[in-house]
Formats: C-alpha cells, sequence, structure tokens
C-alpha cells in the first residue's frame, strides 16, 4: 500500500494532509474548548452592570475603546495582563471594539476610580489636558433601564445557561423582588461620588445613567 502510494503523489500528498488535519483537530480542539471556558473565578454581571453595559453601546463607546488587550509587550505594558477568551464566556454581544480612538478599557476597572469615571465623563478634556472625548453630562440626569438588564440576566441564563441564581425569573413580580439588590448596588456606587443630583435620583429610587455605566467600567478588570 505504502509503495502505491509513493507512486502516486496525489493520493500521497493526501494521505498526508489528511493526517496532519486530524493530528491537529486532536490537538487544537480540546485546548480551544478549554480556552474558551469561563475562568474559574468569573463571575457574571450584575444586574447594575448589565445596565450600564447597555448605556455604553447606547452612547457608542465601543466606537472609540477597544475591550482586548493583545499579547504584546508594548499593549501588556500600558493596559495590563493580556486578554483571554475565558473572560468574554458570559458576554452577549463582545465588545472587542475595532479601533483605538481611545486607550482600551479591558482592564479599566483596575486602574480608575468612580471618582475619576465621574469627572472624566463630565468634562474629559480637564481630566486628560487635550482629549477629543465629547462630555456625557446626559448620563447624570437620564434613567439607566434597569428592568431591560434584569431581563437580559434572565435570557442570559435560560438561553445561554449563565450562573444566573434560581431567583431570576420571568415577570414582574420576580423583577419587583430583585430591584432592592439593584438600587443598593447603585447606592455604593452613587456614595462614591460628587454629584448631589445623582445621590437625589438614587434616593428616590431612580438610577442614573452614570451610575450603572461606573458600575460597568469598575468591573472591567
Amino acid at each position: 500500500m505504502f509503495h502505491w502510494l509513493e507512486k502516486n503523489p496525489f493520493f500521497f500528498a493526501s494521505a498526508i494532509s489528511i493526517v496532519i488535519s486530524f493530528a491537529g483537530l486532536i490537538e487544537i480542539v480540546p485546548n480551544f474548548s478549554k480556552a474558551a471556558r469561563p475562568l474559574v473565578d468569573l463571575k457574571p454581571r450584575t444586574v447594575l452592570e448589565l445596565a450600564g453595559k447597555e448605556v455604553y453601546k447606547k452612547d457608542n463607546c465601543i466606537a472609540c475603546h477597544s475591550q482586548l488587550i493583545r499579547p504584546f509587550k508594548s499593549e501588556t505594558d500600558r493596559y495590563g495582563k493580556y486578554s483571554l477568551s475565558g473572560e468574554y464566556a458570559y458576554d452577549r454581544p463582545f465588545l472587542w471594539g475595532s479601533k483605538r480612538t481611545g486607550p482600551d478599557l479591558h482592564r479599566v476597572g483596575n486602574y480608575r476610580t468612580t471618582d475619576w469615571h465621574e469627572a472624566h465623563m463630565k468634562n474629559p478634556s480637564k481630566i486628560v489636558p487635550g482629549s477629543i472625548m465629547p462630555a456625557y453630562k446626559h448620563q447624570f440626569t437620564n434613567v439607566a433601564d434597569i428592568e431591560t438588564a434584569y431581563a437580559e440576566a434572565v435570557t442570559v441564563r435560560n438561553v445561554f445557561h449563565t450562573p444566573y441564581g434560581p431567583e431570576f425569573k420571568s415577570g414582574k413580580a420576580a423583577w419587583e423582588a430583585h430591584k432592592p439588590k439593584v438600587l443598593a448596588d447603585a447606592k455604593k456606587i452613587a456614595d462614591e461620588m460628587q454629584d448631589e443630583g445623582v445621590k437625589k435620583m438614587v434616593a428616590e429610587g431612580k438610577v442614573p445613567e452614570i451610575v450603572a455605566l461606573i458600575a460597568y467600567l469598575n468591573s472591567l478588570k
């Protein structure tokens, strides 16, 4: 059989390709599958953080900021450890981005604080001289859509099997039962902020978009 293959270059090359492809699949696929699994300490986002993610998408932050640190020294020196596929296991959709007009934000929660984000979103050029980023003052008065964020948590739990607890159920009653937890998380963020209007809104049971967005940015680590 081997002599026959040696005398037929086309079939010989085809046989080698099949063997190499099969060996490659055995070697690559299990590792790829393992790398795509959630990291051991990875937790799904809270409802407040999911609401902030929606603000991030709505105001098109993804147009100027990536969330994907490549394994190059120039990037890890600036942004921290390079991104791992398992870190995105619960993200639907991925917010990798495709352009960096501004810095990458995948590890921004490690080096920026709530008060920094507050001042920066209100007046970017004052915090970062020369910044071309516009101010997002409307986020301090707009109310975040928390109920839709809760519905997203229910959806990803049922469809993508992310480990949200059994308390995440469909229906108005389930949302109302979870709402105090969201407001408590929002209060923690608002207590670290200076804007009195934000504090007042949270005290009234409303969550400003800026609070949700900061919660989301703080979770990026």
